[in-house]
């Protein structure tokens, strides 16, 4: 299968703010941020799978050549009660818990790290088993992290330490 990851581009909302699952919108710079994202791309896919979130739809249906399909597995980690809110407005013992083990620890009505990691995964191994194809994947970092964690056969604690930028593109293995 050739695949590559691609994380939505950049967004148009306040900095340091907790939006996981929250439909942000796009930034002004959206045309020429997916123009330059489709440039990177070593060539057109015939599918594109792409997360529910409008941020990664809207790149998704820019780049895709053939068929768009939507999976719930790959939206972003679920930050429950904490989206919407700026981080710096987030304290107490949640918030401190959740920070030294993202992995086991989940916002108030949201998910852990492992269980983001679980649905990745599945995706991923449902996709590797289908796909033959060029195929182009639209999601979220935090995604891309948990796949390379577990394309990479790194801890999830390594791949979450890297940073992702918006319009990045990289090869799904």
């Amino acid at each position: 299968m050739n695949a590559v990851l691609i994380r939505h581009t950049r967004i148009k909302a306040p900095l340091g703010l907790c939006y996981g699952r929250s439909d942000v919108p796009l930034a002004a710079t959206f045309p020429e941020e997916a123009a330059a994202v489709q440039a990177r791309l070593p060539w057109m896919p015939a599918t594109v799978w792409t997360s529910p979130a409008k941020r990664c739809r809207l790149l998704a249906e820019r780049l895709g050549a053939g068929a768009v399909k939507v999976d719930s597995r790959l939206a972003e980690l679920d930050f429950g009660l904490w989206e919407g809110r700026r981080w710096d407005e987030l304290h107490g013992s949640e918030v401190e818990t959740w920070m030294r083990a993202p992995w086991t620890a989940r916002p108030p009505g949201g998910e852990t790290a492992g269980e983001l990691l679980r649905r990745v995964d599945a995706f991923r191994k449902q996709l590797l088993m289908l796909e033959a194809g060029r195929t182009a994947v639209v999601t979220h970092a935090g995604v891309i992290r948990a796949w390379r964690s577990l394309a990479e056969r790194r801890s999830l604690e390594s791949v979450f330490a890297e940073q992702i930028e918006y319009g990045a593109v990289y090869e799904a293995t």
